[in-house]
């Protein structure tokens, strides 16, 4: 079921990255989009993450495709 919400653990074996990668992503600017689930908890829509996939296709090393500008802390 595509509905069901994954938790940090789970999106990181879906992206095949490690827990921290998607922990450090979040405190640096969150690139990966997640949902907020109360105080602490984190989900991550497995379609988010497949469109996040999708847009990181690159035709070679030197296409930097869409910048994107992370927030800038005040």
């Amino acid at each position: 079921m595509d509905d069901k919400l994954l938790n940090t653990k789970e999106a990181a074996k879906f992206l095949d990255v490690s827990k921290a990668f998607l922990e450090r992503d979040r405190w640096a600017g969150a690139t990966i989009p997640f949902v907020r689930m109360g105080a602490r908890g984190v989900k991550y829509k497995p379609s988010t993450l497949r469109a996040y996939v999708e847009s990181q296709i690159r035709t070679s090393t030197s296409d930097k495709g869409k910048i994107q500008k992370r927030r800038q802390s005040k």
